[in-house]
């Protein structure tokens, strides 16, 4: 029998289509999934911060549980508090199944504000929340300022005088929850002295070598330096005061009269091209993680307390919350 050329493309075509069914074809989703070959989490920040907290949170859990046999890697991608980590795994590896990247809410606020750039809140597979903590102000031990008054007094003398320290821009998580503070004080935040750092292991230096005078941070990232003896919390953005030994001396913004709340969540998303069975793998490991008391040990070690959320759930939940602080990010006249 004699094969024409247009039969035999046929014929090719055929073949190719039955290879790539049987997901013999090449790319990160070819085969099937079971498990990472490389796990990495990316935490979008220097070293030290709340990214990499969460990120060897996760890194400690996997391997504690069993669900990996070797510690996950950890990679540094500073930029952007969060921009540059979003862009990277969206733009260039968006069907990698073996990295997971941390976020926060403060990732969230900027998303918000379009300081992602061109890509939404829609980019990426919400993958898993895991703890939340909260926003707090802090200071050297030795600060002048021994309670929220002493500092909102001296703002409202001269907001010139005082240089806080906040992880990220004017617009930034760090930023919003002192400029809700001066908003609940009768100050102008426009006027108040910020120095923009890039995550909270900068902040904490900064502040412990004087070169800020307050920094406006995070309870997790802060407890460690009040154990030291170097650094004392002013007022924790939560609605009650928080359990734990160092944590239940701290008193909230409310009870010294100032009703700030800021709750920051922390979690894990994908690239938006990972296949359904290598997000399933991910999202399956962490509803394990999120369900055993060994991980609450973990979490509560690390100053996190109790959230969990996973899949569709936690996707409905991110795109709630961008909406909630692009209204709040509006009224500080921050999105144009």
């Amino acid at each position: 029998m004699t094969m024409t050329r247009r039969s035999f493309g046929k014929g090719r075509m055929a073949a190719l289509a039955l290879i790539g069914a049987l997901g013999l074809g090449t790319g990160f989703q070819a085969q099937a999934f079971d498990g990472p070959n490389r796990p990495e989490c990316i935490a979008p920040a220097a070293p030290g911060g709340g990214f990499d907290l969460t990120c060897k949170l996760a890194q400690t859990a996997l391997v504690q549980e069993k669900i990996l046999s070797t510690p996950m890697r950890v990679t540094y991608m500073p930029g952007g508090v969060g921009a540059v980590a979003y862009n990277t795994v969206v733009a260039q590896r968006p069907d990698d199944p073996n990295s997971i990247v941390a976020w926060s809410s403060g990732s969230l606020l900027n998303l918000a504000q379009g300081k992602f750039g061109r890509f939404d809140e829609s980019a990426v597979r919400w993958l898993a929340g895991v703890g939340t903590s909260y926003g707090a102000v802090a200071v050297r031990a030795d600060s002048p300022y021994k309670n929220l008054d002493d500092l909102v007094q001296a703002l409202r003398k001269d907001p010139s005088k005082v240089v806080i320290g906040a992880g990220g821009s004017v617009g930034g998580q760090d930023w919003m929850q002192t400029a809700l503070l001066a908003k609940a004080a009768g100050i102008d935040p426009k006027k108040m002295r910020y120095v923009a750092m890039e995550g909270g292991g900068e902040l904490a230096t900064s502040l412990l070598g004087g070169h800020i005078q307050v920094a406006s941070t995070d309870i997790a990232d802060s407890v460690p330096h009040v154990q030291s003896g170097d650094m004392r919390i002013l007022a924790v953005f939560s609605e009650e005061r928080l359990p734990g030994d160092v944590t239940e001396d701290i008193p909230t913004a409310l009870e010294q009269g100032y009703d700030v709340q800021w709750p920051v969540i922390r979690g894990f998303y994908v690239g938006p091209k990972v296949s359904d069975e290598a997000y399933n793998w991910w999202k399956d490991a962490f509803d394990k993680l999120l369900a055993s008391d060994d991980f609450a040990k973990l979490r509560e070690q690390r100053e996190l307390y109790p959230f969990a959320m996973t899949g569709d759930e936690l996707d409905a939940y991110v795109k709630k919350r961008v909406a909630d602080y692009r209204e709040l990010a509006d009224q500080f006249g921050l999105v144009k």
